[in-house]
């Protein structure tokens, strides 16, 4: 499967989203969209990400730049950490882990010795005409968001 790359065109999709509609990424052409990946919902890290984008959704907002979030968790669970953390943008279900594979982030990982496949955390940011502009993999939680935000201010406004 070809992954995508800078300054091509990302790859549209479709799927299942927490609001319950199905979600193609063509929906949102002429916004750029933030698509960040993580490994769980209800995660200590995973949650202080959702937490980040949530704080600065505004400027996002004032970007013209929508947040999409995606994990393998299903449906009912993205639920349940939208409301537990009153995330104001969609978590995509991507339980096949085809999006993940699309985007090169579905990898080996080890923790506590055990080997597993699971998300890598990473953003992807795409652009109003839907081509990939700035990727980051291997994301420490830690003042990320704030970088994805200057990147769109700096290049995409």
């Amino acid at each position: 499967m070809m992954t995508v790359e800078i300054g091509m065109k990302a790859p549209d999709f479709e799927v299942e989203a927490s609001n319950g509609e199905i979600v193609k990424l063509s929906d949102f052409r002429g916004t750029n969209v933030v698509v960040y990946f993580y490994p769980k919902d209800m995660t200590p890290g995973c949650s202080t990400e959702a937490c980040d984008f949530r704080d600065q959704i505004h400027q996002f907002n004032s970007l013209d730049a929508l947040v999409v979030g995606v994990s393998p968790d299903p449906i009912d669970r993205h639920q349940k950490f939208v409301e537990k953390y009153r995330l104001p943008f969609l978590l995509l279900a991507d339980s096949e882990h085809r999006l993940a594979e699309t985007f090169g982030v579905w990898k080996l990982k080890k923790n506590f010795g055990k080997e597993y496949m699971g998300i890598e955390r990473s953003t992807f940011i795409i652009d109003k005409e839907g081509n990939l502009m700035k990727e980051w993999r291997k994301v420490k939680v830690k003042g990320h968001v704030e970088e994805a935000l200057t990147y769109i201010k700096e290049n995409l406004s």
